[in-house]
This record gives structure tokens, sequence and C-alpha cells, in this order.
């Protein structure tokens, strides 16, 4: 009789080893090679919750200069401006976009306000909080923005509402 079965298990076991290894390999090799999943793709949207507003105020010897609304909401004046307590905020907006995307804010050009009978102010966009750049934490970011409010002459700026519109770019990095 010939004594195959340890010549046999002892060769099996090998190839088995051998076979398993070559196995490991292969998968590693193939995993290492495959195609990447691409990247979900940047997504930013922003909508605006409530606009820019100065509130009332009037000439306290009829030759004005600025009314400002600072990136947090504060108004202050500067020359003969006389704040009246009234509705004024920054302009607030809602940013969606996936947490560590970088958010640049471009503010556009000077915009200028109508109102009154013949009235004209200009508008300089200010600061944003959080300042830009920033990188967003969450899905929704609150970003609020101010302005500065050129006033001119009691005859060039006549009592009245003013308004007009405004641009800024949300740029996703």
């Amino acid at each position: 009789m010939i004594n195959y079965p340890k010549i046999t298990c002892s060769f099996f076991r090998r190839f088995m080893q051998s076979f398993g290894i070559s196995i490991c390999l292969f998968f590693l090799y193939q995993a290492s090679f495959a195609q990447e999943q691409p990247p979900k793709p940047i997504k930013v949207t922003v909508s605006s919750l409530r606009n820019l507003n100065f509130g009332s105020f009037y000439y306290g010897n009829g030759i004005g200069t600025t009314v400002v609304i600072d990136r947090n909401g504060i108004r202050s004046s500067t020359g003969n401006i006389i704040l009246i307590s009234s509705g004024f905020s920054a302009a607030l907006y809602d940013v969606e976009a996936l947490p560590g995307t970088l958010i640049t804010i471009e503010n556009g050009i000077d915009a200028i306000l109508t109102g009154g009978t013949v009235g004209r102010m200009t508008l300089h966009i200010g600061d944003s909080n959080p300042q830009s750049p920033f990188i967003a934490t969450g899905i929704h970011t609150t970003v609020t923005i101010g302005g500065t409010l050129l006033v001119g002459t009691f005859g060039d700026n006549p009592p009245g509402t003013y308004s007009g519109q405004f641009f800024v770019t949300f740029n996703q990095q």
C-alpha cells in the first residue's frame, strides 16, 4: 500500500495556503486599482431671509452724511443725521452647503436707491458675518451683510421711502 495521505494532505495544505494567499493578493490588487467614486458635487444654495433696512432718520441741520448698518446689525450715523428707533436690520441670508465648503462673498458695485419725489442715495455694500471667506460648519449657515448709505442734502434727498437692489455673489471654492 502506498502512503499517499501524508503527501496529499501536505500537498493540499500547501496548495490551499498558496491558493489562499494568491486570492488575497488578487483581491488586494483589484481593490487598490479600482476606480474611485466621483466626489459629491458641491452645491451652494442661498436664500434671502431679511432685507437690508436702514430704518427711519432725519437731517439735524439739513446736511447729511451716512447711515451705517454693520455686519452685526448695529446702526450708527455720521454728520447731522438723527436716527429714529425703527425697524432697521442687516441683510440676512441662509447659505446651504456641505460642511467644510469654503465660501467667498463678493460684493457687487454700489447700488442707487431712489425715492421721495426725485431723491437718490448711494448704498455701499458692507462686510459680512461671518467674514468672507468662511467655511460652512453645518448644512445651514446664517450670513448677515451690512452697508453704508450715503445721504446727501435735504434738497437732494427729500423725505420719503427709498428702495433699490444690490447684488452679492456667494462663490464656493
